[in-house]
């Protein structure tokens, strides 16, 4: 049996027919870029999220970059980030001339948290900017306690984590600014790149507005020098309709994950995803397990037609763009832990109940050999 890692193939029952319609639809309407299919999208996300300003912009990285020139961060300041995780926020740091400091993850839940970031703030830490990885949200009230306590600007990275939620309240909501991306296989994903920014503040929503469109304040004027990163209507048709299935999408990630939750509790060495609050909602992006056979493992399902993935196999400390930061192995010892030992298992909406069982089956036969 071949079971992908993660596939489009067995989407809901109309949902593809519902895409091809709006897909045919937006091109008879002669928009492009921007126009009525992106701001009813932005409402319909707005509306989802609460009611917070939502602006649509070309992908998940500019939004970040956007997010932090919004609150002012430039040159001379720093910025926490995760030393694990994907790279896009270190790199939107740099590119508004900030320098990212590296906070260590709680190693159960693979996210910072106030006691891990708290060491690293400094007089130049301007804002915190935690992701909240694999679909599991960070625990936000802690976060923005030291926030309020050390004067600092908050901004969610939530590209991973669409409709989870802390207390009750969905990610993508708490900081002053957040930022997000539509890739195709985030559990919001459009069919190429796409992002947004989010905040309940109006005056920096307007001041997105402007910058994403080149700083336009209206035709043919500019109010500042701004960036082309706008996202298109194609995809926000797609985005909407997409958006309408996101929880119905969600509950069966979630369901998967607990079919592996309880038939891999006990495996070998495996260490299991860890909800550390009974008020977070995880919305399981990916599925990472945790073992120290990981790369024979790994290898071992790829041999029984099995697709896995390593999120992240090199932490962002130890990669060749970031050595003018001045660390070295041994710097951050939970994220290279973490680098050395995670393996994402398949979980997709429409996987078979057959495919689950596969994986189970073939990770405790690798275990028994062990």
């Amino acid at each position: 049996m071949q079971v992908p890692f993660f596939t489009f193939r067995d989407f809901p029952t109309g949902l593809q027919d519902q895409i091809e319609s709006a897909l045919v639809k937006e091109s008879r309407r002669n928009q492009f870029i921007l126009g009525t299919a992106v701001t009813k999208f932005e409402h319909s996300f707005s509306e989802y999220l609460g009611g917070t300003e939502v602006v649509g912009v070309g992908n998940g990285y500019d939004a970040l970059s956007i997010s932090l020139r919004a609150l002012g961060v430039g040159p001379g300041d720093e910025v926490v980030v995760p030393s694990n995780g994907y790279i896009a926020t270190i790199n939107a740091v740099q590119q508004v001339g900030a320098t990212p400091v590296f906070a260590e993850p709680e190693a159960q839940t693979f996210n910072i948290t106030a006691a891990t970031v708290l060491p690293v703030i400094s007089a130049r830490t301007k804002a915190i900017l935690p992701i909240h990885l694999y679909g599991q949200p960070c625990q936000m009230k802690e976060l923005l306690t030291l926030c309020t306590d050390k004067g600092l600007e908050l901004v969610e990275d939530f590209a991973q984590a669409h409709g989870a939620r802390y207390k009750g309240q969905t990610v993508g909501t708490f900081g002053k600014i957040n930022a997000t991306s539509f890739y195709p296989t985030k559990n919001l994903g459009a069919l190429g790149d796409g992002g947004a920014v989010t905040t309940f503040d109006p005056q920096l929503a307007n001041w997105v507005r402007q910058y994403h469109n080149y700083g336009q304040s209206e035709k043919y004027q500019y109010a500042m020098a701004g960036i082309n990163s706008r996202l298109d209507s194609v995809q926000a048709e797609v985005l909407s309709v997409k958006l309408q299935h996101l929880n119905s999408l969600n509950q069966e990630r979630q369901r998967l994950a607990q079919v592996y939750l309880q038939t891999l509790r006990g495996v070998g060495d495996l260490l299991l995803p860890v909800i550390p609050e009974p008020d977070m909602e995880h919305v399981y992006h990916l599925f990472v397990i945790r073992t120290h056979f990981r790369d024979a493992l790994q290898q071992y399902l790829k041999e029984q037609g099995i697709s896995t993935l390593v999120h992240y196999p090199v932490p962002p400390h130890l990669q060749p763009a970031y050595q003018n930061l001045g660390h070295q192995k041994g710097s951050f010892p939970v994220a290279e832990e973490l680098a050395k030992t995670s393996l994402s298992l398949p979980l997709f909406p429409g996987m078979t109940e057959q495919e689950q069982q596969f994986v189970i089956e073939q990770i405790n036969a690798f275990f028994e050999k062990v």
